[in-house]
Formats: C-alpha cells, sequence, structure tokens
C-alpha cells in the first residue's frame, strides 16, 4: 500500500492524529511525525543529508537509531532524535520513517537501516513533495507520515487526518509558490518574456527542480529523466528555465539556513 502524510498547523494536531494512528492498530514502525517546535530533553542531534555530509551514511543509521532508541517520545509511543535539516535547520523526528521522510532514507538512517524502511512502503517516501514539508517547518508547522497496509487501513488515515485537522496541500503550495511568484516573474520578464503566458510550464520546472532525486542538479544531467515523465511539448524553455532557477532557489535556501 502507499504511503500518506499529512502536514498541521500544530504539533498538538499532529500528535493527535498519530494517536488516532496507533488506535487503528498501525505499528509504531510505519508512523513517523516531523515537527519544527522545540527539542525535548534527552534529544540527540545529528545531521541529516545526502549532499552537506558525504561518507556519513552508515555512521548515521546507528547515530539516528541510537537516539531513537534511547530519546524521548514516549507520550507518541514513538522515540524521537533531533535532526538537521539543510534548508530548515533543527526539527524534532518521531519515529524512524519520520527521520526518513525528509532527508532520504540512505544518508537519513543509514543504508542498512534505510533499506529496512523502503522495504514494503508501495509507491515509497513521497520525495518529489520534500520541499513543501520543509517549506511548512520553516513556518513551524508538523508533517506526519503512515505507511498503510491495505486501502481500508488507508482510508481510515486519511479520514483521521482530514478530521485532525491537515492542512489541503494544494492550498499550501500554492502559497509557497505565492511568496516566489512576483521575484520569479521579475527576473523571468527581464528578458523580454512573457510570465503570464508561460507560468503554469515554467512553475512545472521549478518545482521539478526540488525532487529529492533531481536537487542541487543541471537541466542537462536531468533531461533523460525528465523525458520519461514529461512530454517533449512540456519541456519548453519555460520549463527550463524554470528548472535552472528552481535549482538556485534550493541552493540559495540551504546555503541561506547554515549562515
Amino acid at each position: 500500500m502507499d504511503v500518506l502524510t499529512a502536514i498541521f498547523d500544530t504539533r498538538r494536531e499532529a500528535e493527535n492524529a498519530v494517536r488516532e494512528l496507533r488506535g487503528l492498530g498501525i505499528p509504531e514502525t510505519r508512523i513517523g511525525l516531523v515537527t519544527a517546535e522545540g527539542n525535548a530533553r534527552g534529544d540527540t542531534t545529528v545531521p541529516i543529508t545526502d549532499t552537506e555530509y558525504p561518507g556519513m551514511g552508515t555512521a548515521m543509521g546507528a547515530a539516528v537509531g541510537g537516539a531513537m532508541g534511547a530519546a524521548g517520545g514516549a507520550t507518541l509511543g514513538l522515540a524521537a532524535a533531533t535532526l538537521i535539516i539543510p534548508g530548515v535547520g533543527p526539527v524534532l523526528a518521531f519515529g524512524l520513517l519520520g527521520a526518513a521522510l525528509l532527508g532520504g532514507t540512505g544518508a537519513a538512517v543509514g543504508a542498512a537501516v534505510g533499506d529496512k524502511i523502503e522495504e514494503g512502503l508501495g509507491e515509497g517516501l513521497p520525495h518529489e513533495d520534500v520541499y513543501l514539508y520543509e517549506y511548512a517547518l520553516r513556518l513551524g508547522r508538523s508533517v506526519v507520515v503512515v505507511h498503510a497496509k491495505d486501502d481500508d487501513q488507508f482510508s481510515k488515515a486519511r479520514a483521521i487526518f482530514n478530521r485532525t485537522g491537515a492542512l489541503d496541500l494544494d492550498r499550501l503550495r500554492d502559497g509557497w509558490w505565492s511568496e516566489l511568484r512576483e521575484r520569479e516573474r521579475t527576473g523571468y520578464e527581464a528578458d523580454g518574456r512573457d510570465f503570464d503566458a508561460d507560468e503554469v510550464s515554467y512553475r512545472r520546472g521549478f518545482e521539478a527542480a526540488q525532487h529529492k532525486q533531481l536537487r542541487g542538479k543541471t537541466y542537462s544531467e536531468c533531461e533523460a529523466g525528465l523525458r520519461e515523465i514529461y512530454s517533449d511539448d512540456e519541456l519548453d524553455e519555460a520549463f527550463r528555465c524554470g528548472f535552472d532557477r528552481g535549482t538556485d532557489y534550493h541552493v540559495a535556501t540551504t546555503e541561506t539556513q547554515k549562515e
């Protein structure tokens, strides 16, 4: 079955959702929570990225696993650790699935642990929306992720998210874009192009560059893979411009957080 995620305004709402998910009989190994709200006593800080700290994947697996085994989170039935997310900063992650959500399993929790997490996850972790989760965390919101075992459990989990106050992801995505839109318009129109006419394609390219597997890469490096997803008509000049600008945005956001 697929993985389902939800974003909540507050950590309390997210924790309520987790409690209800546990009430469905979903084990802690298939639930994760990530929140930007403070650090609990006893947390252990470890890096979580596959680009900023080369060669540390296996070591992180032991560090995160040990931290989560020893740290707090008892009220949720999930172990916790504080993780450092480039472009976001320190966040509190409950459950190994929560730790894996933003970092990509290989570097986030080590290769061996990461393989176990990804095994049997259906569609896998939704890395194409990582930028949206990071944006939500920068706003002080919380993210919950759950792996449902079947269609019935998936439907019940979705109902729990709706009942406990999950935000509309499309509205949040539009909010993220609205904060960038005028700046992107100015840059695009500086070369005499029509942003209003090309915005849909430009934004599509900009968002594609935020995908976990494409970040930091040039359009030419990703073109073959992009052609497996998008049609030739979609991969127009506006898309390519948006992709390049999206890459610059990710780099700038990450560098700003480091300062």
